[in-house]
């Protein structure tokens, strides 16, 4: 009863905090959609050509509400939370980047979307990697922000970086550390990661802490770092093969990956422009949205 709840206690919390983030537009839809043996919470809406976005790490499918409200004129925008998080379901395991890209293809197949253009960050970098070199023919357009991709190009340094020590932070006894500190460990990726921590405000903070903190996600989120060296192992596999051939944007936030992005894309596909997001660290949508959402705009419909 008492896990009961405190499960319930979450959601409200969870419920009560949307209101003070921005928001999808109200046309916009959810479906709990059954995918590759898990079900995805997505969101859906707009008509057109379709545009997939992934999030990443410390946030969900939420980043994108001013992105997908500015594309959603002229395009279905289709936004999953990734499996394990956000308000998806947490299954056990699964968490193998080239598994996860066959979640994301499973929700496109529901929705009978045959192609669509990316948009990812974080953690969205690696499964559109693995979604676009399994499914080539289905990615038009990718726009890939703010993090490499486990295995090739540089990532021997990344491994070695202080900054990304939580790469290798996962088990039962990490999971214990973090339990019922989901706010303060979120608050040092938020916080180092950024240009300005202010720009994260404590509505986004609670928020995404509450999302967090429910049952079996930090798990699921440290499930994702504990994959990254078979994601290694099947990223070099996916290149072996040949380097992407569709357009590719490789964003980096001024005080992040910067110019540096491109220079990471470039190790595995052909067509890579390059552009630098001002005055943002890591979180893009939250330091400077509407620098990033033209970028993306820009790309996608010109």
């Amino acid at each position: 009863m008492l896990r009961v709840i405190a499960a319930l206690a979450v959601t409200l919390s969870i419920v009560a905090s949307a209101g003070a983030i921005t928001l999808f537009p109200p046309d916009f839809r959810t479906e709990e959609i059954e995918t590759n043996g898990t079900k995805l919470h997505v969101r859906i809406g707009g008509h057109g050509p379709a545009i997939v976005m992934l999030h990443g790490f410390g946030d969900s499918g939420d980043m994108w509400a001013p992105a997908a409200a500015a594309l959603a004129r002229d395009h279905m925008i289709i936004v999953p939370d990734l499996r394990g998080m956000g308000l998806s379901a947490h299954p056990d395991g699964g968490y193998t980047k080239k598994n996860e890209a066959a979640d994301i293809a499973g929700v496109m197949d529901a929705l009978k979307v045959e192609k669509a253009d990316l948009v990812t960050h974080d953690i969205g970098n690696m499964v559109g990697y693995a979604l676009a070199a399994q499914y080539p023919g289905r990615i038009t357009k990718w726009v890939v922000i703010d993090a490499p991709l486990p295995g090739v190009g540089n990532w021997a340094a990344q491994l070695s970086n202080p900054k990304t020590w939580h790469f290798n932070f996962h088990g039962p006894d990490e999971e214990r550390l973090v339990a019922g500190r989901e706010r303060i460990f979120l608050d040092r990726f938020w916080n180092e990661l950024s240009a300005d921590p202010s720009a994260i405000d404590e509505a986004t903070r609670q928020h995404y802490a509450d999302l967090y903190a429910r049952p079996h996600a930090m798990h699921d989120a440290l499930e994702q770092f504990a994959a990254f060296p078979q994601d290694g192992v099947d990223n070099r596999a996916f290149l072996a093969q040949g380097k992407l051939t569709m357009p590719v944007l490789a964003l980096g936030g001024e005080k992040s990956y910067g110019a540096g992005m491109a220079t990471e894309l470039e190790f595995v596909a052909t067509d890579v422009k390059g552009a630098v997001i001002p005055n943002s660290g890591h979180w893009i949508m939250e330091e400077n949205p509407s620098a990033t959402t033209k970028m993306i705009v820009d790309f996608l419909t010109k």
